[in-house]
């Protein structure tokens, strides 16, 4: 997976490319530790995403925890193949899919 980041003031947005899975998590997860501080917008393109596992929406739900107190997170160009994980899991209705 890769992991790109466009910051603009307190608005971030990172575009994620590939699998989002247990092997793969973790990077996302320490990408988002360091980035967080100080953002008040956080924006996930989805656009390059073929695959998201449980571990991936883990790290999502915790992502979305931090950016509660923070602000704001959406999620943007997302493939029908991720949003239909999202519909069963019920993660449609946690996260803000545009």
């Amino acid at each position: 997976m890769t992991i790109g980041k466009t910051e603009n003031g307190s608005a971030l947005t990172l575009a994620l490319e590939g699998r989002l899975d247990t092997s793969t998590a973790p990077e996302l997860e320490k990408t988002l530790k360091e980035s967080l501080p100080g953002v008040s917008e956080l924006t996930l393109d989805f656009a390059g995403l073929e695959y998201i596992s449980s571990a991936g929406l883990r790290v999502l739900l915790s992502a979305q925890k931090t950016m509660n107190r923070q602000g704001g997170m959406k999620l943007v160009r997302v493939r029908e193949i991720i949003m239909e994980i999202f519909e069963v899991t019920g993660f449609s209705e946690i996260l803000t899919v545009e």
